[in-house]
Formats: structure tokens, C-alpha cells, sequence
């Protein structure tokens, strides 16, 4: 059997035999009507922070996914003093601060105070809050694992 290149005739003879069929097998595992997932690259600069108004002090964009059917990515930008009450979400929240000094808290934790780096992770229906004590905008990445909703705790009287 000849040798090519320290690889025998009969191994090229069955890649080039089995290499379309792998192909075609690819191609069929992305169900019709859908393109393959690509990947996302988003420099800071050419994000765009918008508020939804909840609370104003807040801006957003969506970074990936699609927070109305399922898991999704958030960059949110909060004021200095910006306080985002207390709430829930059906989903599991991951947040990862970036920039400035986040104080958050969840029922039956006490509050800690994060920054660069720092990570907090709410799990599905577990109350929490935070609060941007920078002098300047802290900027966070949050993560939700399924669709997106906020319930709002009620307020105390």
C-alpha cells in the first residue's frame, strides 16, 4: 500500500469518500428555515444605552438572544446613586460588574458591594436589588437563562 506522506492511500481514498456525506449531514442538522447561530462582536463604543424607563436612571442594550423566548445578554449602564428597587425574574440572573461599585442584595443575603470583576448570581424568583454607589456609571453584563420578565416587589407602607 503506498504511503503519502505518512499517510496510507487507503485512509485519503476513504476521507474523500466519507467527507461529502459529512458534509451533507452538517448541512441537514440546521432545521430548514434556519440559519446557522453566528457569532456576535460588539466593541463598547458602537453600543447604543437607551432607558426603558424603568428606573430612569437605567440604560440598556441587548446583547445577544432574545430576551422574549429565551436566554439573552444585557450590557446596562447605571447612574451614580441609580437605585434599581427590589424585584424578581422567572429567569436565572447572572451579573458581572464591569466598571464602578455595585451594592446588591438578595432575600436572605446580606448586601455586598462589588466591583470590577465582581459577580453576583439570583436564582430563578429570588428577590433582589442594587444600587450604583460609584461617583461615576457602573457599567454591568447581565445574563438571563430563559425569557426575560420583571415582577416588582410592592412597596412597603
Amino acid at each position: 500500500m503506498k504511503k503519502m506522506n505518512g499517510i496510507s492511500e487507503k485512509t485519503v481514498r476513504a476521507f474523500f469518500c466519507f467527507a461529502p456525506l459529512a458534509m451533507v449531514l452538517a448541512a441537514a442538522a440546521v432545521p430548514r428555515g434556519q440559519t446557522a447561530h453566528h457569532g456576535v462582536v460588539a466593541p463598547l463604543a458602537s453600543v447604543k444605552l437607551e432607558s426603558d424607563g424603568q428606573p430612569a436612571c437605567l440604560k440598556g442594550a441587548l446583547e445577544n438572544g432574545d430576551p422574549s423566548s429565551g436566554p439573552s445578554t444585557f450590557l446596562l449602564e447605571a447612574d451614580p446613586g441609580c437605585v434599581v428597587p427590589a424585584h424578581y425574574h422567572t429567569a436565572e440572573e447572572q451579573l458581572i460588574v464591569v466598571r464602578g461599585d455595585v451594592s446588591t442584595g438578595m432575600d436572605g443575603m446580606s448586601d455586598q458591594t462589588l466591583g470590577p470583576g465582581g459577580f453576583a448570581m439570583m436564582p430563578s424568583k429570588a428577590m433582589h436589588w442594587f444600587t450604583c454607589q460609584s461617583k461615576s456609571a457602573c457599567l454591568m453584563f447581565v445574563t438571563f437563562d430563559s425569557k426575560y420578565d420583571i415582577v416588582w416587589a410592592k412597596p412597603h407602607k
